[in-house]
């Protein structure tokens, strides 16, 4: 069987169990085939997104808040969900359900939509619905964490983006970060690099996540890129966190680390020029990285949660307990 042949049996598969409800037993009576190599198939399908399951989560948002975020911040716009009593990985879900949403009203054919690697740009990603299709190209704004499996790299996001948009995907063939300010400035010069970095830096619109500075939690440390003991040492230097993978200082300067000048991908002059910077982050353990980050000037659309959003604006007025 070849592939054209296995995708159509994987399809064919899904179709009777997902759409047609019929059991896995029929299914396999139907079609010559046991009840575990119809299990396993079905279970292809979905890691292969032939078949696309989407739950839509009842989602509450705070206008009183998103009034007051942007206001603060002087922002175009702010999406603010009420968490309740969710924990961080149900709130950061819903998060990026609203997101989502958001950009399905957004989109529009034709456009370019610049994507980072982060779990909060997987959420949005991940909760676009399999039947809208926008042709809406997609680049990838930073290059590739390499070797890891990492389903949350940038290639691996945009390219899973543009399947759903019924887009272009413009890849970006570098790693993330280069070894040397060397490596990187000759990874730069390559036609093929510059070219996919032009594309993402001439987007309508530009989908980023906020990091911090906390090794437990940075996927710079998960992936092996920056030691955990250089992140804990930039952090005393006055690193808060990193946009579009620069760090930043809590007055929304670029920190003086040598890492900023070894990333591969847009920057945030790049940025500021993009019409449409929607960032998505939450949660205390990156508050000070998101307010950072908002002093930048390169964010339109903030996507946070309502304890982060009170946070935010304590924080400015003085109030932060």
């Amino acid at each position: 069987m070849n592939d054209i042949e296995h995708q159509e049996l994987l399809a064919e598969v899904a179709s009777l169990y997902y759409e047609k409800e019929i059991n896995q037993v029929q299914i396999g009576e139907q079609l010559g085939l046991s009840r575990v190599k119809v299990y396993r198939l079905l279970k292809e399908a979905r890691d292969e997104q032939v078949v696309q399951i989407s739950i839509m989560w009842p989602i509450e948002r705070d206008t009183h808040l998103e009034v007051e975020l942007a206001n603060t911040f002087q922002l175009d716009k702010a999406l603010v969900i009420k968490s309740g009593i969710m924990n961080y990985e149900t709130a950061l879900r819903r998060l990026g359900q609203m997101v989502a949403r958001y950009l399905e009203t957004t989109l529009k054919d034709g456009m370019t939509l610049a994507i980072n690697l982060g779990q909060s740009t997987y959420e949005v990603i991940n909760a676009i619905r399999p039947g809208f299709q926008a042709n809406v190209n997609v680049a990838q704004a930073m290059g590739s964490v390499l070797f890891t499996g990492n389903d949350l790299d940038s290639s691996s996001l945009a390219r899973q983006l543009a399947q759903k948009l019924g887009g272009q995907f413009y890849n970006l063939p570098s790693p993330i970060m280069a070894s040397s300010l060397e490596a990187a400035a000759m990874l730069r010069d390559q036609p093929m690099i510059e070219r996919a970095i032009n594309m993402a830096r001439h987007a309508d619109i530009t989908l980023v996540g906020i990091g911090g500075v906390d090794p437990e939690f940075s996927h710079y440390v998960k992936d092996d890129l920056i030691p955990a003991e250089k992140l804990i040492q930039m952090g005393a230097n006055g690193a808060v966190g990193d946009i579009s993978g620069k760090f930043i200082t809590i007055s929304g300067e670029l920190h003086d680390s040598i890492y900023n000048e070894c990333i591969i991908g847009i920057t945030l002059e790049d940025l500021k020029r993009i019409p449409n910077t929607i960032a998505v982050a939450m949660g205390r353990q990156k508050t000070l990285a998101i307010l950072g980050a908002l002093r930048t000037g390169v964010i339109n659309t903030l996507c946070t949660d309502n304890r982060t959003a009170n946070d935010l604006i304590h924080i400015v007025s003085g109030n932060m307990k």
